[in-house]
């Protein structure tokens, strides 16, 4: 980079036009950008040292450029960086502008150098660009446009977004027949694949993914519809538009998708599932597809699975001490069944490998039975399920009970068969751990009987029920304490939760740029364990409903989840809104 030269750019971001230039001053040094990013703690100098030797050996692009194509930097840290080393403004999704301002620029020049323009104003061009050192880029503008330019710094996404918006046509929308049945233009698999192999459509579903990543996002939902195609990340459990591509590039980005997961791209009729192992910001990330096929294409959502940043600590989760230690104690019991309840996406299989983290001893053999595998746990047996070869919960059960186990986990108990052979292993000295689908923790003792699970062997072999949700933390850096209205805390009982001399500490949630406006940043469970004592086992054997269950429980000192979400709350965690919202929507 410091080798080349560009046209005088002052600390504003203004670039003078020449027709020759012989040097001139760079927007920023390397040296700069290395001690920006280390400030920031974005990289370290080692890993800059590195992708300095890499660029010395391809001068093909930018420094910058370089960084983030290798998942070093996120687009949005280096564009931070980028603005504040040469004091230039960077833009949000909203700051471009809603008509294309007329230049000589050729569309794919600005596609390919990822540049837009903003405004002409006398015989200056402000100019939004990713890479503020792409002095090819800059010189070439300046020379086309015969003016200075005025730049700022944008996300290549947002800018990706405007110029398709701006000055993209449709192309041959007219004559081209669409099935909306199967959500694609009538083109053939061949032009589909070379549609989807396109630098830009490439670098559209990089970002998407790198966008998703850099929000926290859990899943990406990308789902075309009628007249737009749009993107959206669960981020804390909570679906989050983002800046959407032009409809007619529905076909090229999803066929993508489904090319990086090893997808059939002509099958467009039936559901698919598929894997994507990529590395980005220089962590592993294991990406689960799924697509099935709407009234106007296909819907697919990719779930993001960083298995480096995993924590499988029962602090963190949410645990009480008290809870830990309940849970530890039936852990240890060398047989019997422990049940994780709850709703899809409740964190059910992270406490899971939780507890097998803290079994996975070299004096045990633990093996488990997935669909997915999620987390790879050095020392375990994880086994994949597969049913179109005939693999499933049932059949791998059977097969793994001869390998000697001391623990067993099994994903899910989904079936009458799979239940059976779970108290079939607990009941011959293994201790199974599993999960089910119900509200709370009582409702699963009724859920078992009413598959079919005989009473006297559920009774026999169960050992605690563990039913939890996720609620949203409150952003610690814009949370503001308030105090309560005595009908609130009436409606929420809580001088009969809070424990005597607890003082009751109130916040709610205003947002700020660490949480995008939220005031919501991360989650947290709200757990209930429900141990089966011997007063619950004789409630089992005569079918006593969940509320009879429940209610026992409690007696016997259970907190619920909804007496868990409010003593979090009352700690200043989260809001008592977001409990009830939760509790509501299990």
């Amino acid at each position: 980079m410091a080798d080349q030269s560009v046209e005088h750019v002052s600390s504003a971001g203004d670039i003078a036009p020449r027709q020759h230039s012989a040097g001139g001053e760079l927007m920023f040094s390397e040296d700069a950008l290395r001690e920006a990013l280390i400030d920031k703690g974005l990289l370290n100098a080692m890993d800059f040292a590195r992708a300095q030797r890499v660029h010395s050996e391809n001068s093909d692009e930018s420094l910058v450029a370089l960084l983030v194509r290798l998942g070093m930097v996120s687009e949005r840290g280096m564009a931070q960086v980028q603005a504040g080393i040469a004091e230039l403004a960077l833009l949000k999704a909203d700051d471009y502008p809603q008509q294309a301002v007329e230049t000589s620029l050729a569309l794919r020049f600005m596609k390919d150098q990822c540049l837009l323009p903003l405004a002409m104003t006398g015989d200056t061009l402000e100019l939004a660009v990713v890479d503020a050192s792409n002095l090819y880029s800059l010189r070439a503008v300046a020379m086309a446009c015969h003016c200075a330019l005025k730049l700022s710094v944008g996300l290549a996404p947002d800018i990706q977004a405007a110029i398709e918006r701006l000055y993209e046509q449709a192309e041959s929308s007219g004559d081209e027949h669409v099935d909306h049945e199967a959500g694609f233009s009538a083109v053939d698999v061949a032009k589909l694949r070379d549609m989807a192999s396109e630098a830009p459509v490439i670098r559209l579903v990089n970002q998407i993914i790198q966008r998703a990543v850099d929000s926290r996002a859990s899943d990406i939902h990308v789902e075309p519809f009628e007249h737009n195609l749009k993107i959206r990340n669960r981020i804390d459990g909570v679906l989050r538009d983002e800046p959407s591509p032009p409809r007619e590039m529905a076909p090229a980005v999803i066929s993508r998708i489904k090319i990086m997961a090893d997808l059939d791209i002509a099958e467009r009729r039936l559901p698919q599932d598929g894997r994507i192992n990529v590395r980005v910001q220089g962590q592993e990330l294991d990406v689960r597809v799924s697509t099935v096929p709407t009234m106007y294409g296909e819907s697919v959502v990719m779930r993001l699975l960083q298995r480096d940043s995993v924590t499988l600590d029962f602090d963190s989760l949410g645990f009480t001490a008290e809870q830990r230690q309940r849970l530890q104690k039936e852990l240890s019991m060398t047989h019997g069944m422990v049940i994780v309840t709850g709703p899809t996406g409740s964190g059910k299989t992270t406490t899971l490998y939780t507890a097998l983290n803290s079994l996975n001893t070299e004096q045990r053999k633990v093996i488990t039975v997935e669909d997915p595998v999620e987390y790879n746990l050095e020392g375990i047996n994880q086994i994949q399920v597969n049913a179109s070869i005939g693999l499933d919960f049932s059949s791998a059960l059977r097969s793994i009970v001869r390998q000697d186990p001391d623990v067993i986990m099994v994903g899910e108990m989904r079936d009458l068969e799979t239940a059976r052979i779970c108290v079939q292993s607990a009941l011959t000295g293994h201790l199974v751990l599993s999960t089910l689908h119900t509200n709370d923790a009582a409702g699963s003792v009724t859920r078992l009987l009413e598959m079919g699970t005989e009473d006297y062997l559920l009774n026999s072999t169960l050992n605690v029920i563990l039913a939890q949700r996720l609620v949203r933390l409150l952003c610690e850096h814009c949370k503001q304490p308030y105090e309560a209205e005595t009908r609130i805390i009436e409606e929420f009982d809580l001088p009969r939760i809070l424990p005597a001399g607890q003082p009751l500490c109130l916040h709610k949630a205003v947002g700020c740029e660490h949480c995008a406006n939220t005031g919501y940043r991360g989650r947290v469970g709200i757990i209930e364990i429900l141990t089966i004592s011997d007063k619950i086992r004789s409630l089992i054997l005569r079918h006593a409903s969940a509320g009879e269950i429940e209610a026992l429980a409690r007696e016997e000192g259970m907190a619920t989840m909804f007496e868990d979400g409010c003593l979090k709350a009352a700690q200043g965690l989260t809001t008592l809104e977001e409990v009830a919202r939760v509790i509501q929507e299990g």
